[in-house]
């Protein structure tokens, strides 16, 4: 397992959303990606509040 960035993609309603810049621990065999609670309390913030980018 290593820290990264990566981009996180979800659909909602038909709609794609990409958020880049995510921190993330990812598996170097599988590439499965793992997020702290903090991180998806965040994400899920941003993604129901629908938020333009900064």
């Amino acid at each position: 397992m290593v820290e990264r960035r990566v981009r996180y993609n979800l659909e909602v309603e038909g709609k794609l959303i990409v958020i880049d810049n995510v921190p993330a621990r990812v598996c170097l065999e599988t590439g499965e990606q793992f997020f702290a609670p903090e991180t998806v309390d965040r994400l899920q913030r941003i993604v129901w509040r629908r938020r333009k980018p900064l």
